[in-house]
């Protein structure tokens, strides 16, 4: 039975993924007398510049604030990017520079001078880089959340937290054609067919009839709270009795994510410079009868999976949630990046602006997670980390700022 059903599914798979590439074949010449009166085909005066190249060699004194950053605060979290890179296939390349920084004593992982001299040592920075040759991008910020909740449902905890439906189907599609690597599709079985799976809109519809009454994880006490949490993609719940649960990535309906502040922006109910997380939730909380069309109109769902709040064995109560290279992030010293364009595990130098303000925010981070809505060359989601105070600081970050990656050699482009 197993068999069948395995066969069938990647029958299924070969047939969307010949689907997929077939969708996005060349437009062909329309037949003849098709265009009674078509313009002559005009040469373009000189062909188009071919896109720059994601990484440009730099020099270390073309990073800006580099000789002034703590880089001893940042070592942690290198440390713990070198952890997860043991056994993967770059590891070669990153074996003698993690080996030496395993090695380093005490009084060099306290000398920040001591740091930047290993890291000028062992690596070597590459400005990032967009197709179009410009070298800034879009930096925002998120954080880990806190929300009230419960184990049971009331009438204050009536929102519910959603663990991975067992119908939704992931598809990667790189099994089927190796140049489709990392590319995924998300559905589910009709009949015979794979088809997208559920919309927002249509998941809440069926939450109402009880449809994934058995994939309820938690109840929340605040929609707004939730659907952040979701774009956040993890978080932590109080519960009456004062414990905590964190929550955890688990899965996405497939859908494409839609800001609802821009969406508010397009309607005329907000100004763009009022779109922020803090003036989407005083819309919220001004309209509430609205409040669930303008969430369904991000088709986009998070499922989550409980993840414990670990503390001892070396672990710390603030430790922050796993990020996609599989370490806890490490607040303000994390980034979630394009690993299309950015290996994960690799250092980033970060050199922008703190939010809403022109004062400078130029450190050392590390590229540990990756984000729905992070797409791009130069592009990076800033880690906040845990709470209030850095969800206000989340929510007001949408800077411009210029990224340079730091690879040891041999890592670098080709």
């Amino acid at each position: 039975m197993f068999k069948s059903q395995t066969r069938r599914l990647a029958f299924l798979t070969t047939l969307l993924a010949g689907a997929l590439l077939a969708g996005c074949s060349a437009v062909k010449e329309p037949p003849l007398g098709a265009c009674p009166v078509c313009p002559a085909p005009v040469s373009p005066a000189q062909p188009p510049a071919p896109p720059a190249k994601p990484m440009q060699p730099a020099r270390w004194s073309d990073l800006p604030g580099w000789a002034d950053d703590d880089v001893k605060a940042a070592w942690p979290a290198f440390l713990s990017s070198c952890r997860a890179l043991t056994g993967k296939p770059q590891w070669p390349l990153w074996r003698a520079a993690c080996d030496e920084a395993k090695g380093l004593p005490a009084t060099v992982a306290n000398d920040a001078a001591a740091l930047r001299r290993f890291f000028e040592s062992r690596f070597e920075p590459y400005l990032l880089t967009n197709p179009d040759g410009s070298t800034s991008g879009l930096v925002t910020g998120y954080y880990e959340p806190l929300l009230r909740g419960s184990r049971t449902r009331s009438p204050i905890f009536a929102q519910p937290v959603l663990g991975v439906p067992p119908d939704l189907l992931t598809i990667d599609l790189g099994d089927v054609l190796p140049e489709l690597k990392n590319m995924r599709l998300r559905g589910r079985l009709q009949g015979n067919k794979v088809v997208p799976y559920f919309s927002r809109a249509e998941i809440t519809s069926r939450e109402k009839e009880k449809t994934f009454a058995d994939r309820v994880l938690l109840w929340v006490d605040d929609p707004v709270e939730y659907f952040f949490l979701q774009v956040q993609g993890s978080g932590r719940v109080r519960l009456p009795d004062g414990s905590m649960v964190r929550l955890g990535y688990a899965d996405q309906n497939g859908h494409p994510y839609q800001s609802i502040g821009r969406v508010l922006v397009e309607r005329g109910e907000l100004k763009l410079e009022q779109a922020s997380m803090q003036g989407i939730q005083a819309w919220a909380r001004a309209n509430p009868a609205r409040l669930g069309d303008l969430l369904n109109s991000n088709p986009s769902y998070v499922f989550f999976r409980e993840v414990p709040v670990k503390v001892g064995n070396g672990a710390r109560q603030d430790e922050g949630p796993a990020g996609a290279l599989g370490v806890p992030l490490t607040a303000e010293r994390s980034i979630a990046v394009d690993p299309r364009h950015v290996p994960l595990g690799a250092p980033v130098f970060l050199a922008t602006t703190r939010p809403n303000s022109n004062l400078p925010l130029r450190r050392l981070m590390m590229a540990q997670d990756t984000g729905g809505a992070i797409r791009g060359v130069v592009r990076a989601d800033f880690f906040w980390g845990f709470g209030a105070e850095a969800g206000n600081q989340a929510g007001r970050m949408k800077q411009q700022g210029q990224m340079w990656v730091l690879l040891p050699p041999g890592a670098g482009p080709k």
